[in-house]
């Protein structure tokens, strides 16, 4: 049972109970921490923290502030952090005082410092949110969702049948700086009084506990790399508190699927959606999969085979290609069908080089681009299979030899790919451009290594 009082005093679960008091008593703290530092309303901020109550705390404070909040994922390199910082030049940045590691921990105990940004100036546009996504080609977007763009979101998920509401708890395994677990876990679960927990590990005992640790209904938030491992579990606990799984972010296989379902008798719901929209369209019973229903207010047409959205305003910030957002339609560069009798929206995939590693978007242009800007890279091809490989050319075979350490300091753990190749050249096609299928690459390089 809850140890803070009443569950419904209970805002949020990270290593213990916080209840709503105490939790506006840790944001008016931050908030005074903040202006000291000299942010006001109108200011902007950076938070780099880890999944954290200081996170949570430091993005509300923000908030709370009137000022414009960036959010960095902290697995970020330093030289990733700087050239972002660069980029959005906030006021402040809130990191934590000391380097964290641990990658199934679902939380960290963390504390922050504020520190001011040379050349940091005030929020350069009305929005409350920035964040970064992997563009189709290039360096990343920024992203900038107003406030009216999450309010209209968050009632989205109101009207959505089967997400959980008030008096239900939701376990997030999704990022709380991304947008399934930053607006469906964080933002909803505190506007709508329930309960938010996130649990210490995301290991198999770790999600059972956090489910386990209240028989009220529970709903587990987060993406299908965490059902595929949840299912693979043999022998789980009963759970009658776990009503369903919701899953955003890639395709769920249909074993997946049957495993989970089986084994802990629970639905599994799934839902698509962007950094640029928020959640766009679902199925949460597997009924219609693999089908979705579009959300409340949020138009929807294929073109082309291409999926469109329709947006009050551009989302971008900041230089744009102005092709991706053209007449109040965003051209999601997603592949998809809608169904014209019924409505439902079938999603096949993406059409450009974004790809999803454990749920986040990686775009392998981006990946492509640090390694050819690394010394003593000539080319490179970066491909998506069972994982990222990158197949390279160099001037010397030194280069090849230290680009693995040259790239854990350009490119977070989840971008690097898990294979590199060496090639003397890459194959190319009948017009002289490099051949990106990955058979063709990698007998290629069989090819090679057997001369």
């Amino acid at each position: 049972m809850l140890l803070g009082g009443k569950g419904e005093d209970i805002a949020l679960h990270i290593g213990g109970p916080v209840s709503r008091a105490q939790l506006r008593q840790l944001v008016a703290h931050e908030q005074e921490r903040m202006r000291d530092a000299g942010l006001a309303a109108g200011g902007s901020l950076a938070v780099r923290v880890p999944p954290s109550l200081g996170c949570v705390v430091a993005m509300l404070a923000g908030w709370r502030t009137g000022a414009q909040v960036a959010l960095l994922d902290y697995r970020l390199t330093r030289f990733e952090v700087d050239e972002a910082l660069t980029r959005l030049a906030p006021q402040l940045v809130v990191e934590p005082t000391e380097d964290v590691t641990g990658r199934l921990r679902g939380y960290f105990d963390v504390t922050t410092r504020i520190t001011p940004v040379p050349g940091g100036r005030p929020a350069g546009t009305p929005h409350a949110l920035l964040q970064l996504s992997s563009g189709s080609t290039g360096p990343s977007k920024v992203i900038g969702r107003s406030v009216d763009s999450l309010l209209t979101e968050l009632d989205r998920y109101d009207r959505l049948d089967g997400f959980p509401g008030g008096g239900e708890r939701r376990v997030v395994l999704a990022s709380i700086i991304h947008v399934l677990g930053l607006v469906g876990g964080l933002l909803h679960g505190l506007a709508a009084k329930s309960q938010v927990y996130l649990p210490r590990m995301q290991t198999v005992d770790g999600i059972l506990k956090a489910v386990a640790a209240d028989d009220g209904p529970t709903v587990i938030l987060g993406v299908p790399s965490q059902t595929a491992v949840l299912s693979a579990a043999q022998a789980p606990p009963k759970l009658p508190q776990l009503r369903r799984m919701i899953v955003g972010g890639e395709l769920v296989k249909e074993d997946v699927r049957e495993r989970f379902t089986t084994r802990y008798g629970a639905e599994l719901g799934v839902m698509y959606g962007m950094t640029e929209a928020g959640v766009i369209a679902t199925d949460l019973t597997g009924a219609t999969r693999p089908a979705l229903a579009p959300t409340h207010n949020m138009p929807v047409r294929v073109e082309d085979g291409q999926i469109l959205l329709g947006l009050p305003a551009d989302p971008y910030v900041g230089q744009t290609d102005g092709t991706r957002y053209v007449d109040g339609w965003l051209r999601t560069k997603d592949a998809g069908t809608l169904d014209e009798a019924t409505g439902l929206l079938t999603v096949h995939g993406r059409l450009d080089s974004q790809v999803s590693i454990g749920g986040l978007k990686v775009d392998l242009s981006e990946v492509e681009a640090s390694i050819s800007a690394v010394p003593g890279v000539t080319e490179a091809v970066v491909v998506h299979g069972t994982g990222i490989e990158a197949f390279v050319t160099v001037r010397e075979q030194s280069a090849f030899d230290t680009l693995a350490d040259s790239l854990a300091a350009r490119l977070a753990p989840y971008k690097r790919p898990r294979t590199l190749h060496h090639l003397p050249e890459l194959p190319r096609t009948a017009t002289g451009k490099p051949v990106r299928n990955a058979e063709v690459l990698r007998a290629a390089v069989r090819s090679a290594a057997a001369v």
